[in-house]
């Protein structure tokens, strides 16, 4: 104890002496300064005064050149100790006389300066004009030392010492006093905050000091105390949120549709937050309503009782809930004070409170999570902030669930068209006695594969910028539109004549169009995607125009622009059309189609120009650089490669209509397949093969099977015979390769749908 309070006295003394010592130090140097300065220039006046009387007394010694009566005019100095030096020159500049005699060589200027003072590091040097009327007869040079100015110094130095010292024992003696009226408290507060921190014990309270701004501090630590007791509660309460977020969120992390995400989440709610009801809604923007999704499994009876069970609607306008949709987390502390239709229904079913948060995804609300609880208030703020926070997770949560969906029907559409492929190349390859007319719509419908695969691989990178090894070509505008126009001629023109609905086409082709390097089943799909469009906005009919266009400034550029004149977008519509999932189709519309368009353009280093204005039509503009010589195309001409022997091949696969094409088109190259359906299937099939003594030549494996995938497969193949080659198929094949994420057990990776000449080279390869 005695130790603390010398420590405290010491440092509030230390602080007012250091205070006092500054102040004192910064006064006695200006003091200095200001003294130094103004006797500085009291000696220059007073050499000066000396200087022009001495050059007074000299102008008879100049004028009738007589340098004895110079020196003794000079030696007049002797009257001042601090003159060390002095000379006459001559009006030639020559030194005339000097004093004292005995002055070394070189201890004087050789010729004077102009007229004037100048301090050096220990003397003051003058020059003063010796003249007889308005003739200049010559120069006196005066040299004094500065110890006048040293002298002065000195005694001031004394002086502030004796001031300092002084005034710091006086400081010493005041502050002594003084600081015990400040410690003493301070030090009782500080005992108070120890035996709180020793003993956690938050209800002790430190005693008043009788003095204002220390009661003040002791007011605000109790007070602090207080609210440290209140505190810890809340604390408490704010990890058990936190830990109900994170075992929602855990749990929504491993459903994978949204009807189960709601009901992990409302279940959650209902037992640890804890509410009394608790539901789902989701927004339906062409009725301006919502629609219940999911009801918490506690809260179906009371649901049903106030006609909110699932799939019920609740117009959106008509009941206050415009607020949220619009983004707000909406609390009413109780509902019977709101006089709306679904509040009231709340309220019927005996509920009080209720907190509505918004479900948003990219600024857009595409639902609700709605909570109640049966006493009014029930919700704190913390709790209102916390569903704010879920309602956050939860929408991600959807909105991933979208993503997959979107996924796996592009992993169904590969699947779809890998049979097409393979047929269609077999019939293009084996039937030679095929029209000119047969054989146009053959490669028509290859080219319509192709793009379709490359449009499936593209489905996951909306955004991604173009990737080293994308393939690029001299492509011509002009040819590519006039096959997309054939390819999507029924969408056009057929179908919507069928409804009576006259849509015009015009082509302007520029002649003299450059080529342009780009991957062509790329911007042939994103021009398909941009026919359609403008088809969908000319309901009633109308001009649908495709042109080219050269624009010869510099760099060239290459423009193709897709206008109709159809319905037109909004400012709002046109800024969200390029946004994954936006649509104002409805369900006829995934959202994905711009996005993709975008997704080419990138990758293309090109840009992309809409204009668009309801009820003028769209025009969206494609702007590519024109192909230079400093382009490099990475086309390799492949070598076709033929298997010149008999495989048996092992086909694993789960969709029945790939593996009848892979095994048609293999068994007519003249190979011995064995087709089985599913992972655990193609092992069991290898085992069995393995322990007859017999081998199969390669394995062809899809990558995306249930329970057992084809990098299982690839394992428990490679196990039993490491030498045995495996070919895996996949709709993500570029991808794997690129990333390397390619399986270690696989020799091989092919892109669905498989191409039959890619295939037979594989074939080739891996079993040579």
């Amino acid at each position: 104890m005695a130790a603390r309070v010398t420590s405290i006295r010491s440092k509030l003394m230390k602080m007012n002496l250091l205070t006092s010592g500054v102040v004192l130090l910064i006064t006695t140097a200006a003091f200095f300064a200001y003294d130094v300065l103004t006797y500085r220039q009291a000696i220059v006046r007073q050499l000066n005064t000396l200087g022009e009387a001495i050059a007074a007394n000299s102008t008879a010694a100049l004028a009738f050149d007589n340098p004895e009566d110079a020196r003794v005019v000079l030696s007049a100095f002797k009257a001042d100790p601090h003159i060390v030096a002095a000379a006459l020159y001559d009006n030639s500049g020559k030194l005339f006389a000097a004093y004292p005699a005995s002055l070394p060589a070189g201890a004087l200027p050789a010729r004077p300066e102009s007229a004037g003072y100048r301090f050096e590091q220990t003397d003051l040097l003058g020059f003063v004009p010796v003249t007889e009327g308005h003739r200049k007869l010559g120069v006196l040079l005066v040299k004094s030392d500065l110890g006048a100015i040293y002298e002065r110094l000195r005694l001031y130095a004394v002086i502030a010492a004796f001031v300092i010292a002084v005034s710091a024992l006086v400081a010493y003696l005041l502050s002594h006093r003084l600081q015990q009226q400040l410690s003493r408290p301070i030090l009782s507060l500080a005992e108070t905050a120890r035996a709180v921190s020793d003993r956690q014990d938050y209800t002790v309270r430190a005693s008043r000091a009788d003095a204002h701004e220390l009661d003040l501090l002791t007011d605000a630590f109790n007070h602090m105390l207080t609210q440290i007791q209140q505190s810890e509660g809340r604390l408490f309460a704010q990890l058990g949120r936190l830990s109900l977020l994170q075992h929602i969120t855990r749990a929504i992390g491993d459903r994978q549709d949204l009807r189960s995400i709601c009901q992990v989440v409302l279940r959650s709610l209902e037992e640890n937050l804890p509410i009394d009801f608790g539901c789902v809604c989701l927004h339906d923007p062409a009725t301006q309503s919502l629609a219940v999704n999911t009801v918490g499994p506690a809260s179906q009876a009371l649901a049903a009782e106030l006609g909110l069970a699932v799939q019920s609607t609740v117009p959106i306008d008509q009941n206050g809930l415009a607020r949220c949709l619009g983004g707000q987390l909406v609390y009413e502390p109780d509902v019977r004070e709101i006089h709306f239709a679904f509040p009231q229904r709340l309220a019927t079913g005996g509920l009080r409170s209720l907190v509505i948060a918004p479900l948003i995804v990219e600024n857009n609300v595409f639902g609700m999570l709605v909570a109640a609880r049966k006493q009014a208030e029930g919700f704190s703020s913390p709790d209102c902030e916390f569903l704010k926070h879920l309602s956050e997770h939860v929408a991600l949560a959807i909105h991933q669930t979208q993503l997959n969906g979107a996924l796996q029907q592009a992993y169904d559409d590969n699947n779809a068209i890998s049979p097409l492929s393979l047929y269609t190349e077999s019939l293009l390859e084996r039937e030679p006695n095929l029209s000119e007319r047969a054989r146009g719509y053959l490669g028509t419908i290859q080219r319509a594969i192709e793009d379709v695969a490359s449009t499936v691989a593209r489905m996951r990178e909306f955004y991604r910028q173009r990737e080293p090894q994308l393939t690029l070509a001299r492509i011509n505008f002009n040819r590519t539109i006039e096959q997309v126009l054939g390819m999507t001629k029924p969408r056009w023109c057929d179908l919507p004549q069928q409804r009576g609905i006259d849509v015009e086409l015009r082509t302007e082709l520029a002649d003299d169009l450059p080529d342009v390097m780009g991957a062509e089943g790329e911007i042939r799909d994103a021009l398909t995607n941009l026919i359609f469009n403008a088809v969908d906005a000319m309901p009633e009919g109308g001009s649908l125009t495709v042109r080219t266009v050269v624009d010869r400034q510099q760099p060239l550029q290459v423009r193709i622009e897709v206008a109709d004149t159809g319905i037109g977008m909004d400012e709002e519509t046109r800024r969200r059309c390029l946004e994954p999932f936006f649509t104002t189709k409805g369900e006829r519309g995934t959202g994905l189609g711009l996005a993709m368009v975008y997704g080419m353009i990138q990758r293309h280093s090109a840009e992309l120009e809409i204009d668009s204005e309801t009820g003028k039509g769209t025009t969206m503009r494609l702007i590519f650089p024109a192909y230079t010589e400093a382009f490099v195309s990475t086309v390799r001409l492949a070598v076709p490669q033929v298997v010149t022997r008999r495989l048996r091949i092992l086909l694993v696969d789960d969709d029945p209509m790939l593996i009848k094409s892979l095994q048609d088109t293999l068994e007519a190259d003249g190979h011995l397949i064995t087709a089985t359906n599913g992972g655990q299937a193609g092992i069991d099939a290898f085992k069995s093969v393995h322990k007859g003594g017999s081998a199969f030549s390669i394995v062809v494996t899809d990558l995306g099977m249930p329970q057992v995938d084809g990098r299982k497969v690839a394992a428990a193949i490679k196990g039993i015979a490491p030498r045995t080659p495996i070919i895996l198929l996949t709709g993500w094949g570029q991808r794997l390769l690129a990333e390397g994420d390619a399986p270690v057990h696989v020799d091989r990776v092919l892109s669905k749908p498989p191409r039959l000449h890619e295939l037979r080279a594989a074939l080739a390869e891996l079993t040579a």
